[in-house]
């Protein structure tokens, strides 16, 4: 759709000196102007390259090229500071994704306090791979990622660098990695995880896999370690509600290509995440990962349901 078709649809609102359905209608009667119902064809019309009102092909293209370049730079400085154990190899992804969030017209909306101590493991939603610049701008610490990650182009090497730890999302295999994850929290490294194990819609959050959640029976110095569930949500568009029809345009899950997907992203205008942490707990308080899988589920949930709807 067009600007100019977009205008005349408001337009037609108050046709016809503002008659029927409208103010100052023949009977004398005030009524309420009719709702302008937009569909989903019409909703994403407004995302069209070539003539939409919120999406820009020349803004992609600065916005990618910036991305590369800032990219290229701190590539090797990451390289350094993990093969010499440097206490940088931390700090800078963290400093890497504030810059890419903003290079990428990236609205970080914090709710909750995040636990300081460390280790914690982070329970996560998962909406997009977008979510990694998001969470990592805010949160220093390694994902937990499935194993086929590690072969992705170019994100495979990034991901590597932000010492990610791949595991094959199969229960007997989590267990298997547990060394690697033990190795990590001894460190006081703190470990981010998408339990869900896939992407979702961004409208619904899917049931959290309790074999993801094995991390948490490690103990730190004789403690249970601490499981802090996190909600994240793609709530606004140019300061838009985003409804489901432009859901998809962020939300990256079920068979779509990542490399049109992420020209669509780069192309947005100014978009908002809402990124909520809950209150912490552990295995020991759950009682079993089955319950702790459950109810780091409902409160992300809900902290989803309330970021989606403006509350």
């Amino acid at each position: 759709m067009s600007a100019r078709s977009m205008a005349d649809r408001f337009g037609r609102l108050g046709s016809g000196g503002l008659g029927s359905g409208g103010l100052g209608a023949r009977d004398g009667i005030r009524r309420p102007p009719r709702p302008v119902v937009v569909d989903e064809a019409e909703e994403r019309g407004l995302l069209d390259l070539d003539d939409g009102l919120i999406r820009s092909r020349p803004r992609g293209v600065l916005r990618l090229t910036a991305y590369l370049l800032l990219t290229l730079t701190l590539l090797p400085v990451q390289m350094v500071a993990v093969a010499l154990g440097l206490r940088l190899r931390e700090r800078l992804p963290v400093f890497y994704h504030r810059l890419c969030t903003r290079l990428l017209g990236f609205r970080v909306v914090v709710r909750g306090r995040r636990l300081e101590e460390r280790p914690v493991l982070y329970v996560c939603n998962h909406v997009s791979y977008l979510d990694i610049m998001v969470l990592g701008s805010i949160i220093p610490g390694c994902f937990v990622a499935k194993s086929e990650v590690a072969g992705w182009p170019g994100f495979g090497l990034l991901a590597k660098l932000q010492r990610t730890v791949f595991v094959a999302r199969r229960r007997t295999a989590v267990r298997h990695h547990g060394d690697a994850i033990a190795e990590r929290l001894k460190s006081g490294d703190n470990l981010i995880l998408f339990a869900e194990g896939t992407s979702s819609d961004g409208t619904r959050v899917l049931p959290f896999k309790s074999g993801l959640l094995a991390a948490a029976d490690h103990e730190v110095d004789g403690r249970p370690l601490k499981v802090q569930p996190v909600s994240i949500a793609y709530t606004r568009l140019n300061g838009m509600p985003l409804g489901r029809g432009l859901r998809p345009f962020l939300a990256w899950y079920g068979d779509m290509e990542l490399a049109p997907h992420l020209w669509e992203v780069v192309a947005l205008g100014r978009v908002t995440v809402v990124v909520e942490f809950h209150a912490a707990t552990s295995l020991a308080e759950a009682g079993s990962r089955k319950d702790l899988a459950r109810t780091c589920r409902d409160e992300v949930a809900d902290g989803v349901a309330r970021a989606n709807a403006g509350r």
